[in-house]
């Protein structure tokens, strides 16, 4: 599955409004894709809490996957975007 490399660009990480924010863009793309941290299982970048999960920081290394490379890449944007701001 192709996969892209991005920095988390919100301030307080992925929390819950950044996490909102993703999953309902993953969900509208109509493809599976999954948010992973180093060294942790994939998560369903659908689901906000999941995301969560992650405990992702600004600054963390999180990796896309997907088959749709334009779904992967319209949720890599959002992951590296501060969400906060």
């Amino acid at each position: 599955m192709p996969s892209t490399t991005v920095t988390v660009g919100s301030a307080v990480g992925l929390h819950a409004r950044p996490a909102a924010v993703i999953a309902q863009a993953a969900t509208d793309t109509g493809a599976e894709v999954t948010l992973t941290v180093d060294g942790q299982e994939p998560v369903d970048a659908g689901s906000a809490l999941l995301i969560m999960t992650l405990g992702a920081a600004k600054g963390d290394q999180v990796t896309v996957e997907s088959d749709d490379e334009a779904a992967m890449q319209t949720v890599a944007d959002l992951v590296a975007k501060d969400l906060d701001a």
